[in-house]
């Protein structure tokens, strides 16, 4: 196969992709986001779910945040998170159930 038969990334997608993947490599973040994929959650919500305090949650979600894998709606005071769109949500699922795959 020659040289130009293959297609090379921009490297600002692959900076990206990068990033995404820094942010998905911690336990704390890949399970918020698992909760995210199922539904749209508050902190309160996470953190109790997760029994972790609101700062820590608050911290993890600015990080998957700054990654563009999680997205915000205020309601009043509150703000919701979710995750940013399906290709996220089709990740997670497909990440964890590649890790269960024996």
């Amino acid at each position: 196969m020659d040289k130009q038969d293959h297609h090379i990334l921009q490297e600002d997608t692959i900076n990206e992709a990068v990033s995404m993947f820094r942010a998905l490599a911690d336990p704390t973040r890949l399970q918020l986001l698992h909760l995210l994929s199922e539904e749209e959650c508050s902190v309160n919500h996470m953190a109790e779910i997760l029994d972790m305090t609101q700062s820590a949650v608050s911290h993890q979600l600015r990080t998957l945040r700054q990654a563009s894998l999680v997205k915000t709606r205020r309601d009043g005071q509150y703000i919701y998170y979710s995750c940013d769109d399906d290709h996220v949500k089709t990740l997670i699922n497909q990440a964890l159930t590649h890790a269960k795959h024996e």
